[in-house]
């Protein structure tokens, strides 16, 4: 009944975890390049890489036998014993990569050490050898992956778009290539250049992947301990995003995934962000190799750390300091010509005690009675006039927590009252309700974007001076796809240059004094796929309109409340937001009740 499997079919089973799609062979071809010591890979894709994958790189290169000897499963140059794995600073050591690669794909292999006159060709398909033979080629190694999961059909029905796959290799090829800035890179697709990255520092290597603008507002963080040492870069308070997209940690230069870190950063900016913004953070962490495991995932995104707790510690400190240091004091120019005269003491110099005029004849009581009855004549008054018409007795008037109540509410109309600028309290049949501004505005926006999918000459207010916005690669690939479905409900957005965009129209609805953060916080949520991804194209587009647009804290008058809150009621679903979450509240008379008599 037992049977020991092909190699062919047991290569496919460990393809399944770690070729999952284009991007995983991507990541495995360039992280083996890094390894043989190269100083520029270019990676070349088409179809986003289902018809081909192309890694060439100047690396040391391969014999003949080498090469062979390289598709083999559990063939690796890394190891030699399991002790190895606790000294590791290399990628690929498993030795399941090429053999994976290989039973699901043809490949074609090129390559040549720089001692070796000749190199060798080796052709695989579906993990059988076709050909070898001895060519002339560059020194190094060019690896061609044409037709992925090509003996695979149900595997390669389950992929993507083609800009859902793009975006899969971005982000690998972003990953990898952050932490190795003294390599050049380059990414083509089809033909077009989205990276041409040249050999730099971390910050140049930021500024090529995220644009100009990202490494303008990052700080750099640096400690160093008998543990861990961190170095790497972190966002500014005010240079947040809506997704947790440009967010990198790197474990002895190894991207990795950690939400027990992530919050170490996160905590540190609080108070300092707002709820559900990211900061972005490249933070790159150097530890002996016998306290990491990065051998517990078998595509090694996942590591394991032996002083876990201590490192979470010492980052969450690094990083507070650095927002202390850099972002939060002003800075001091000693360099300024309109500086501080500090007089100079000589030593013949007299001190003289200072005088100082006494009123002998103040009271400082006496004013403090005055103002005191003015301040509760004030309150008085006010706490009655909020009861006229009530059947309140006067003792619940005289009641010692009634000015407190009433001070706590910023605005008083007949219908409504408004609380914090951010929420709006009303009577209602069954109890208080409670409406959520920002959300209520959301649901009130994303119904008004939807209509006007169908009248759009109607609905785009054209700018006077057209506003010019620099993308990364990434954002830029976003919004490229969305243009259309955008330009529907009022936004005139064209293609001005490699990864340049110009806004020329914006919806009758939307301000134009935020018109860049609004286009980022579109593009940040048109690139969650998590969310709403089951939604039609329109609906997700006048989504994320919607929640960039809405406008939380705002004081609002009786008859903008009236008005706002007629506007949500007439919605289609006035009870969530776009995102399903709640625009308000009901505390029922019950509830009420129970506070006073517990």
């Amino acid at each position: 009944m037992i049977k020991v499997l092909p190699d062919s079919v047991a290569n496919q089973i460990a393809a399944g975890e770690v070729i999952q799609r284009p991007a995983s062979v991507i990541k495995e071809l360039i992280e083996n390049a890094v390894d043989a010591g190269s100083t520029a890979i270019n990676v070349i894709i088409k179809d986003s890489g289902r018809t081909l994958i192309q890694i060439i790189d100047n690396g040391s290169g391969m014999s003949d036998t080498d090469a062979r000897l390289s598709f083999e499963r559990h063939a690796t140059s890394k190891i030699s014993s399991a002790d190895d794995l606790l000294s590791l600073y290399t990628f690929g050591f498993r030795g399941e990569a090429l053999a994976s690669i290989a039973s699901i794909a043809e490949v074609e292999l090129k390559t040549r050490r720089h001692e070796d006159e000749t190199g060798t060709q080796i052709c695989i398909s579906a993990s059988t050898l076709v050909s070898q033979e001895t060519i002339s080629c560059a020194a190094g190694s060019s690896f061609s992956v044409r037709n992925l999961f090509f003996n695979v059909p149900a595997r390669r029905k389950f992929l993507k778009s083609e800009n859902a796959e793009l975006k899969h290799i971005m982000n690998e090829f972003q990953r990898v290539a952050l932490c190795n800035p003294h390599i050049e890179f380059t990414l083509t697709s089809n033909g077009t250049t989205i990276y041409n990255l040249p050999k730099g520092n971390i910050r140049q290597r930021i500024s090529g992947i995220f644009g100009k603008n990202a490494s303008a507002n990052i700080i750099a963080v640096q400690v160093d301990t008998s543990i861990v040492k961190i170095e790497g870069y972190i966002s500014k308070p005010e240079q947040t995003r809506k997704t947790a997209s440009e967010q990198f940690f790197f474990a002895n230069n190894r991207f990795f995934k950690s939400a027990y870190f992530q919050k170490a950063v996160m905590n540190a900016y609080v108070q300092l962000i707002q709820y559900g913004s990211y900061p972005s953070f490249f933070l790159y962490l150097t530890v002996n190799p016998e306290n990491l495991d990065v051998n517990i995932h078998p595509t090694k995104v996942e590591v394991k750390f032996s002083e876990e707790q201590t490192i979470w510690q010492v980052l969450n400190a690094a990083v507070r300091e650095t927002l202390g240091k850099f972002a939060i004091a002003p800075k001091i120019d000693f360099d300024i010509d309109n500086r501080i005269d500090i007089p100079v003491i000589m030593p013949d110099t007299k001190m003289v005690a200072p005088k100082l005029d006494v009123d002998e004849t103040f009271n400082p009581f006496e004013n403090e009675k005055k103002t005191n009855t003015f301040k509760q004549e004030k309150i008085d008054k006010d706490w009655q006039k909020m009861y006229e018409g009530t059947d309140i007795s006067e003792n619940q008037k005289n009641d010692d927590d009634a000015p407190k109540l009433f001070n706590s509410l910023q605005h008083l109309s007949e219908k409504f009252i408004q609380i914090k600028d951010s929420y709006i309290a009303t009577n209602s049949r069954s109890g208080l309700m409670i409406i959520d501004q920002k959300r209520a505005h959301q649901r009130i926006l994303f119904e008004q974007f939807l209509n006007d999918f169908e009248s759009t000459s109607e609905c785009i207010q054209q700018e006077i001076f057209p506003k010019t916005i620099e993308l990364s690669a990434m954002d830029f690939i976003t919004i490229s796809e969305r243009i259309d479905d955008l330009y529907k409900i009022g936004f005139d957005i064209r293609i001005f240059g490699k990864n340049t965009v110009v806004v020329n129209g914006l919806p009758a609805n939307t301000g134009n004094d935020e018109v860049e953060n609004i286009v980022h916080a579109i593009i940040d949520d048109l690139k969650d796929e998590t969310s709403n991804i089951e939604k039609k194209s329109k609906e997700r587009i006048a989504a994320a309109l919607a929640k960039a647009s809405a406008i939380g804290n705002k004081t609002l008058n009786a008859a903008e409340m009236n008005n706002f809150v007629g506007k949500l009621l007439s919605c289609n679903q006035p009870n969530i937001c776009p995102e399903g979450k709640p625009t308000l509240t009901i505390i029922t008379f019950d509830e009420i009740k129970t506070k006073f008599f517990k």
